[in-house]
């Protein structure tokens, strides 16, 4: 074994350096609290829900809307979680409304339509608004993290109206028993950019260092079931069903217990239902194929934001429906369609997204934790 007191002394102290500086550059760790991962269609307590408020046409007042009326506001901070705003000084809020006012002189970030814009071909990538007046502002990183502020509120219990993910013991059986026995269980994912993480805090080294939706599935399950639980990320950004068909054997090799399947957004440009389903349906039967015991969620991708031309909307529910199809002994739908079809009917894509078209943000990432998770876990659990 090398021992530094036979180095040279400008060595030793090099040696030194690079330790703090990995030390340094290393991410902190987010801290995990089973709250954040409780369902928020279940109970009368919203953790964090992402708002982003826009000023009036005219620059004088700033406003936006939660999803449940509060009974009271336990919280109001930025996304990085280390700043408090007060009620009276920073925002004002009436009891039974949803709304959120922002007077002036508030500390907390507030934005104009027009700064979710940008001309045309003066980005990376062309987000051409749908009503032809230039470009959805595109945030790579954390651009839309530090515009949206996180309000936690109790309310009255069973105000989710649409249908909640729902626990079925007969869809994953081996996995069920294998999580309630602590034997290890092995994840796959296999999907495009929201998969692989993107604009989560956490994937973008940013406070406060959220996983993406899958380290937040391989937490819970965790730690819920006392056992050990891995999700191998095998996703990569820009990828759509064709691609999924092509992997089968890295899955395989992977020897999964499960297999979640989260396909649908880059589909969406102008993939017909039939062949998005015949790809996920060939996926399937490849990989069991060689592992006959293999199960499977299939995920139905969160909805794009209307206004980019290239996704046409109207195919995301027809995904959906060719998933549930798909569904049976071994085969559960994680159904994000339905929740953001609802999700959008009380607040904003500009609410909920990371990137400003196609990514949840740290929200919209537990929001996936909370509805794959839930088909794994009874509530008495």
């Amino acid at each position: 074994m090398l021992k530094t007191h036979c180095l040279p002394a400008a060595v030793v102290f090099l040696f030194g350096v690079m330790r703090i500086l990995a030390e340094d550059l290393a991410p902190p760790e987010w801290s995990y609290e089973p709250k954040w991962l409780q369902p928020f269609w279940i109970g009368d307590t919203m953790q964090g829900e992402s708002i982003l408020f826009i000023k009036s046409n005219d620059g004088t007042t700033a406003r936006g809307e939660l999803l449940f009326p509060p009974l009271k506001i336990l919280s109001v901070r930025n996304s990085n979680g280390d700043v408090t705003y007060e009620e009276g000084r920073d925002y004002l809020w009436k009891a039974g409304s949803r709304r959120i006012d922002i007077p002036a002189g508030s500390r907390i970030v507030t934005k104009t339509p027009a700064d979710l814009r940008r001309p045309a071909k003066s980005q990376k990538y062309e987000l051409t608004h749908r009503d032809g007046n230039g470009e959805i502002f595109f945030g790579s990183l954390l651009e839309y993290h530090d515009m949206q502020t996180c309000v936690t509120y109790t309310h009255e219990p069973d105000l989710w109206k649409a249908m909640p993910p729902k626990f079925d013991a007969e869809r994953l059986p081996r996995t069920l028993e294998k999580l309630r026995t602590k034997q290890p269980v092995t994840m796959l994912l296999l999907g495009d950019s929201i998969s692989a993480g993107c604009n989560a805090s956490g994937w973008a080294k940013g406070t406060p260092y959220q996983p993406p939706f899958a380290g937040l599935v391989e937490k819970h399950l965790a730690a819920t079931f006392g056992g050990d639980v891995s999700v191998k990320n095998l996703s990569i950004g820009g990828k759509s069903t064709e691609w999924a068909v092509t992997v089968t054997d890295d899955v395989i090799a992977a020897k999964p217990d499960v297999v979640l399947l989260a396909f649908g957004m880059n589909d969406s440009a102008g993939r017909p239902k039939a062949e998005y389903k015949n790809y996920i349906e060939q996926t399937i039967n490849k990989i069991r194929e060689k592992r006959p015991e293999t199960e499977f969620i299939l995920i139905a991708s969160m909805l794009g934001n209307k206004d980019w031309v290239r996704l046409d909307q109207g195919l995301f529910p027809q995904y959906r429906d060719a998933l549930a199809e798909l569904c049976g002994p071994g085969i559960a739908l994680a159904d994000l369609t339905s929740i953001w079809t609802e999700l959008l009917k009380s607040k904003q894509d500009w609410d909920l997204t990371g990137n400003g078209v196609n990514h949840p943000n740290d929200f919209g990432h537990r929001v996936y934790a909370q509805v794959i998770t839930s088909l794994l876990l009874p509530r008495e659990e």
